[in-house]
């Protein structure tokens, strides 16, 4: 395994309750493939306790499919290796003001009932001398989106990894997202919604500037004529 850097180096020893995903030191000790078929295998198991026929043809392959998508993609933020690529450069046009990249869709899934959580994401951050591109704040929302998750870490993640990459603590974070396990299960409320927010820097101390981040938010994003 290659030494990991940064947020990923200290979820492998995290203290309990931190920003950091609970994984154990030896979380990447199987290969991708290892993982696919202990998980094909428990997943049988599952649907065999529960009584369902896998001779049938159109469950035949589940059990493989359910543990080629855990790995590859609803679970696949856990690898480090796939964090995106979050190169910044130099603000040469100077802009000091605040940027905001709003309705981001999240598509995370909830650690406690394995159920989906499906939302928006709204980022700003305020440059110091470095600028990040639009779409690494996209992809870094969808990588830690793709692991077991709370809404709060979650939110957290998305900000402590972005101040990392930019050198500045003003980067906050505010998901608006629906909940499975609350909206399919359980009380069946489907029309609440989870907010979180996370202010950094200057957005944890100046009002105005949440403020503005608000209005900003409700802006009507309109396209053509």
């Amino acid at each position: 395994m290659n030494p990991h850097e940064g947020l990923e180096d200290r979820e492998m020893d995290h203290p309990k309750g931190s920003v950091e995903t609970p994984l154990r030191a030896d979380a990447f000790a199987l290969s991708d493939e290892e993982k696919i078929e202990r998980i094909e295998g428990a997943v049988r198991t599952i649907l065999d306790t529960l009584g369902m026929d896998l001779t049938d043809d159109s469950l035949r392959g589940t059990p493989r499919r359910v543990a080629k998508m855990y790995v590859k993609e609803t679970f696949g933020g856990l690898n480090p290796d796939g964090k995106p690529s979050l190169n910044t450069f130099d603000n040469s046009y100077a802009y000091g003001e605040m940027l905001v990249e709003k309705n981001i869709v999240v598509y995370s899934t909830c650690e406690h009932h394995l159920l989906p959580i499906v939302g928006r994401a709204h980022i700003a951050y305020l440059s110091n001398e470095r600028v990040i591109g639009l779409s690494k704040m996209n992809r870094i929302v969808d990588f830690y989106a793709k692991r077991p998750q709370v809404q709060e870490r979650l939110t957290r993640q998305i900000v402590a990894a972005l101040q990392d990459a930019l050198g500045t603590p003003d980067v906050a974070c505010i998901i608006d997202a629906k909940h499975l396990c609350v909206n399919a299960r359980g009380i069946r409320d489907i029309e609440s919604s989870t907010v979180t927010a996370e202010f950094g820097g200057r957005f944890l101390h100046e009002e105005k500037l949440r403020r503005d981040l608000m209005d900003y938010i409700r802006l009507e994003t309109k396209f053509g004529a």
